[in-house]
């Protein structure tokens, strides 16, 4: 074994270091830096079957409800497929994954993910959570819990906890 080699990082070793002036902007002096600013990514929420969600998921998350058309001219090119956790749906959503993948959707949509929202409550049966597996190993994939207060109409409380990524990916959190 040699010897002659270090074992680990060298670490330098210093005094103290004086705190640096202040530079107070003036006349002549370098320009105040722009304060950082980030906003939240505008989606438009695209159904990929009637009564898919995409009304509610628009009112609570903010963005572009285009129902089951794609978005127009005006509207967020950042496209969020919508479906619900039935079998329709799910069928639903691999055929519209799959006109993007061929480029066969409309020129300068940009498709970020699927939402699927809970057709009823509680846990999927054995064969619609394999097709969720399926459509997740494809594309990111948001899923939306039932929500019993969103039946009723009531949109104002704050999104459901389970749904957190997609509050996150919208920039919501009411």
């Amino acid at each position: 074994m040699r010897t002659d080699m270090r074992q680990g990082p060298e670490i330098w070793l210093r005094g103290p270091v004086a705190e640096p002036e202040p530079v107070v902007p003036g006349p002549g002096g370098p320009p105040d830096p722009a304060p950082a600013r980030a906003s939240a990514r505008a989606f438009s929420w695209v159904g990929t079957h009637g009564g898919a969600g995409v009304s509610t998921l628009a009112a609570v998350y903010g963005g572009h409800d285009s129902g089951p058309a794609w978005p127009g001219p005006g509207a967020p090119q950042s496209v969020l497929l919508v479906a619900r956790t039935h079998a329709t749906g799910l069928d639903s959503v691999l055929p519209a994954v799959e006109l993007f993948r061929t480029g066969k959707a409309p020129q300068g949509l940009d498709l970020d993910g699927v939402v699927l929202v809970a057709d009823a409550p509680g846990r999927l049966p054995r064969p619609l959570a394999q097709r969720v597996r399926l459509i997740e190993s494809v594309i990111d994939v948001y899923r939306v819990p039932w929500v019993p207060d969103w039946r009723l109409g009531d949109l104002s409380g704050r999104p459901p906890r389970e749904s957190e990524p997609l509050a996150r990916l919208t920039g919501t959190g009411r």
